[in-house]
């Protein structure tokens, strides 16, 4: 627009200028002319952008207006607007949901009270009054667009009676005020399947807001947060736990109820059991979600020390330390720990 003849008459250079942006446009817009202009420069594309007349030609003036209307606003420029249809698709809903901690892992089916636009059941998503049809806009004559001439340019842009609809409606429907749809609250049931996690996402398919004029509804999509446990930790589909332990559990062994999401479950603790051992018990996780199976359960047992003893538990523990000698030597590093220590 700069370098238009029309806003410089008699002006060679910018003449020149202006057909120098519209080859480049003209190759640009052609994939076989840039491709050759990519390995030739412009010796590739000289006689073929010649040949197709550039400088002047409508035809790449028609794609300009496309650039002009997107970079500077003006619309359509040098003809070829559309018509904007009143039928549109309507918006994408979120909800957010609080589920326990086992709901999560088992499954459950919750009731959520959504508030979203639907169509009005008087005009059926027309907006206009029973009996009565939208008319065709004067202002654009249904076309949608109103076009300016600004010197050698045609300017399209939307028509604001009818926002480019090229229909307006005169007899507007009494209940939804010619909108076509009507503002409730709805309850909708979310089944939520077993194994779902913090922050999953759940689309529910046409339960968002309805399109307006009677476009499709959008999507509803209901976010789930989850609640701690009070003892479970969720990694993936697997859980982890902490059991204490006595000293002489440990060192005797014994027989210990574990709580699991299923009820509690027998687990042997072999005698000399050390201090953050961890045992694996399967299928005690998480179902997985949309598959099959679950995960597992880890517990850690943890080794009580006492910190308050009776004169009696004195005397034992002494008796023991008489029989159970440690030298208390520093412990000789694992390979294990070398290597950790390498590539800490």
């Amino acid at each position: 627009m700069q370098y238009h003849p029309d806003r410089n008459p008699n002006n060679p250079d910018a003449e020149e200028r202006f057909k120098e942006v519209t080859e480049a446009y003209a190759i640009l817009a052609d994939s076989e002319k840039r491709s050759l202009y990519d390995r030739f420069g412009h010796a590739g594309v000289g006689s073929a952008a010649a040949g197709n007349g550039v400088g002047f030609d409508a035809s790449a003036f028609q794609d300009l207006g496309d650039i002009f209307g997107e970079f500077f606003g003006f619309g359509d420029v040098f003809g070829g607007g559309r018509r904007r249809s009143r039928v549109q698709r309507g918006a994408d809903l979120r909800e957010d949901l609080t589920i326990e901690f086992e709901e999560a892992a088992f499954g459950v089916e919750k009731r959520v009270i959504v508030r979203r636009h639907e169509v009005c059941e008087e005009c059926h998503g027309s907006g206009a009054a029973p009996g009565k049809e939208p008319t065709t806009c004067r202002s654009c004559n249904g076309r949608g667009q109103v076009r300016y001439q600004q010197g050698f340019f045609s300017i399209a842009r939307t028509c604001p009676t009818c926002q480019g609809t090229g229909n307006v409606i005169t007899d507007p429907c009494p209940k939804c005020k010619g909108e076509g749809r009507i503002l409730r609250q709805r309850p909708v049931d979310a089944k939520i399947p077993a194994g779902v996690e913090d922050g999953t996402r759940i689309r529910f398919a046409g339960g968002g807001e309805a399109g307006p004029h009677g476009g499709p509804a959008g999507d509803l999509y209901i976010v789930l947060h989850v609640k701690d446990h009070p003892f479970f930790v969720r990694e993936g589909n697997d859980l982890h736990c902490a059991i204490p332990l006595s000293v002489t559990q440990a060192a005797l062994g014994a027989e210990i109820q574990v709580p699991t999401l299923d009820g509690e479950h027998t687990l042997k603790i072999p005698e000399g059991t050390q201090p953050g051992t961890t045992f694996r018990i399967r299928n005690k996780g998480v179902h997985v979600l949309h598959g099959h199976g679950k995960g597992d359960l880890y517990v850690e047992v943890r080794v009580q020390i006492p910190s308050k003893l009776t004169k009696r538990q004195k005397e034992l523990l002494q008796e023991l330390e008489t029989t159970a000698k440690i030298d208390n030597q520093p412990m000789m590093r694992t390979l294990l720990g070398k290597v950790k220590d390498m590539f800490g």
